[in-house]
């Protein structure tokens, strides 16, 4: 990463749309900017529709990839972010599709049949982080009904509005709210009333992880 990436990633001075119009004018480094501001939310928002990390890390590789292939097509009616969590969770459930066999039309109708893959591996990263409670936390994650991880993961350790949850899902901001609220519910049976205060720190993206992807989607789209 050079000095000019480094300062506008540390210091936030371009906005997302900013940095959209200089990639669409040929300054395709850029996409290095976008891809470090929402590495994460991309990875928990696919996350909580893939079990499988190294599965979940090559989907948000494909969503950045997306993203900048069709980024003339970002008219801005929406914040940039939304757009891009929506490529993501598009591309999550694609790659269901395509393992499961499925013929499936919509976001919702894959969230009410259910499909995940799951996988007994855990990432060695992962293995290594800090806090009890934070591993609580994402195995009792694993277990809620799949009808509400997604809008767990958006809404309560992401920080999305209602709105913007509903519009990435493709579902109502009633729809959120009824969902968000039975999976607080079912964690507090768990573990949420004691490590509820944790769970910004859960299904973090950094390091390695991070720079990996970067690395792999700036080499495809520099070609």
């Amino acid at each position: 990463m050079d000095d000019r990436l480094r300062s506008e990633i540390k210091d936030g001075a371009l906005t997302d749309d900013e940095v959209v119009r200089r990639v669409l004018g040929g300054d395709v480094a850029l996409m290095e900017i976008l891809m470090r501001r929402y590495n994460q939310r991309l990875f928990r928002a696919v996350r909580s529709i893939v079990k499988d990390d190294s599965q979940v890390e090559d989907i948000v590789q494909e969503a950045y990839v997306r993203a900048y292939e069709h980024l003339s097509q970002f008219e801005g009616r929406a914040k940039f972010s939304t757009w891009l969590t929506k490529i993501a969770i598009y591309e999550a459930y694609a790659r269901l599709r395509r393992f499961d066999h499925q013929n499936v039309d919509s976001i919702s109708e894959l969230e009410d049949k259910g499909l995940y893959m799951n996988s007994n591996e855990r990432d060695p990263e992962r293995q290594t982080f800090d806090g009890e409670m934070r591993l609580m936390l994402e195995r009792a994650f694993d277990v809620l009904p799949d009808d509400y991880k997604s809008v767990f993961m958006l809404r309560e350790i992401e920080g999305l509005s209602t709105a913007e949850t509903a519009e990435c899902l493709e579902i109502s901001e009633e729809n959120v709210k009824t969902r968000l609220h039975r999976a607080r519910e079912f964690l507090q049976r768990e573990l949420y009333a004691t490590a509820g205060a944790t769970a910004r720190t859960a299904f973090q993206f950094l390091g390695p992880r991070c720079d990996r992807v970067v690395a792999r989607v700036m080499a495809r789209i520099q070609k």
